[in-house]
């Protein structure tokens, strides 16, 4: 068997709903503050960014400082909303407006893991000291394997009830089966470990599973058969730039900028600024990653803003409110993404934005 993936060895499966919204829906702190502003309740959310709650915040604690209280709220939580697990792998379908999807939750090794993104530092180590201090994952990787696959027949194969059954706030719906140790777990093991993993979400979450010195972390290996790769845009706040501001500076970096309707969607090669009712058509050259084009010259070199400073924000959907515009960008092509892993590359960060996903908080893994 494959050294790659392994069994839960402990942890807590959810009892009936899961603890708050899911603690991977939120890319940007901001979002975080919000969110825990407008909980009711314990939640997971609550443990994942303890130093982002209200009462973290008016009390000034630094992450370090807010640890022992999410320690806390954490056992609470696994007390009163899961019951304890022991050496189970978790076959999983969802299924949504997206697609389905047949995998495993169960423990990967994070070095045995293929990245598929370039990371933010400051986040890997802010989730390797929240990793190490909760000494418990709550949420999990997304990971494909790199060839063909004997999981997702295995998992369709599942015909019992599920230990869990729910519908997440995208209208997805997610099921759960839990299986302990014997002949089934030790195919479905061999299934996932069959072929290198390559991440389809998660990139941060690996990275700081390793800056952490862990063994392992929680991961929900899938082929599929309906996994996709949708769009991450960007969104500039913040700026006080006009379409006619970015139009200027997009033709004096030598960039073919045209009016267009605020109807206009991207393809690949092309970007659509759009702010309000009005749009641009950004035509970009043949070659490379548009993200990366996206980053560098329209962003770096054209407006002198730093793709990672708060005026740039990764959205996957809508057009935020406070938004000075929004750069529309084609979603990157499967094959594209394999072919940069087979290459020994990566893409670059927030470019890809693979679904469905698992619902993050129905299985826990205990790391102590």
């Amino acid at each position: 068997m494959s050294d790659r993936v392994r069994a839960v060895r402990s942890g807590w499966v959810v009892r009936d709903r899961v603890p708050g919204p899911d603690v991977d829906e939120f890319a940007e702190p901001e979002r975080v503050v919000e969110a825990l502003a407008a909980s009711r309740g314990r939640t997971l959310l609550a443990v994942q960014h303890p130093h982002r709650t209200p009462a973290a915040l008016a009390a000034g604690l630094s992450l370090v400082d807010a640890l022992d209280g999410a320690r806390d709220e954490l056992a609470h939580l696994c007390r009163t909303a899961y019951r304890r697990v022991h050496d189970v792998v978790a076959p999983y379908r969802v299924d949504g407006p997206d697609g389905t999807a047949y995998g495993l939750l169960c423990m990967a090794d994070p070095a045995a893991v293929g990245h598929t993104e370039d990371v933010y530092p400051d986040v890997v180590a802010e989730r390797a000291r929240v990793l190490s201090g909760l000494g418990c994952v709550t949420s999990a990787a997304l990971l494909v394997p790199v060839g063909a696959s004997e999981l997702t027949r295995l998992v369709a194969g599942v015909d019992a009830p599920a230990d869990v059954s729910m519908v997440d706030p995208s209208g997805r719906r997610h099921w759960l089966w839990l299986e302990g140790p014997g002949p089934r777990q030790d195919a479905l093991l061999a299934a996932a470990g069959a072929h290198p993993l390559m991440v389809a979400d998660g990139n941060h979450r690996v990275a700081a599973a390793a800056a952490a010195g862990l063994p392992g972390l929680l991961a929900l290996v899938t082929a599929g058969p309906d996994l996709r790769v949708g769009p991450i845009h960007r969104a500039l706040v913040g700026t006080g730039l006009s379409l006619e501001d970015l139009a200027a500076a997009w033709r004096s970096a030598g960039v073919g900028v045209e009016w267009a309707d605020v109807s206009a969607r991207p393809s690949p090669g092309v970007v659509v600024a759009v702010s309000g009712a009005r749009a641009l058509r950004v035509s970009l050259p043949s070659v490379g990653v548009d993200h990366a084009f996206v980053e560098s010259v329209l962003l770096e070199e054209a407006l002198g803003l730093d793709p990672e400073s708060p005026c740039v924000h990764p959205v996957t959907a809508g057009v935020p409110l406070d938004a000075d515009a929004v750069l529309l960008i084609a979603p990157v092509p499967l094959e594209d993404v394999l072919a940069v892993h087979a290459r020994g590359g990566r893409m670059p960060r927030k470019s890809t934005y693979f679904t469905p996903k698992p619902r993050s908080g129905l299985l826990l893994a205990d790391l102590t």
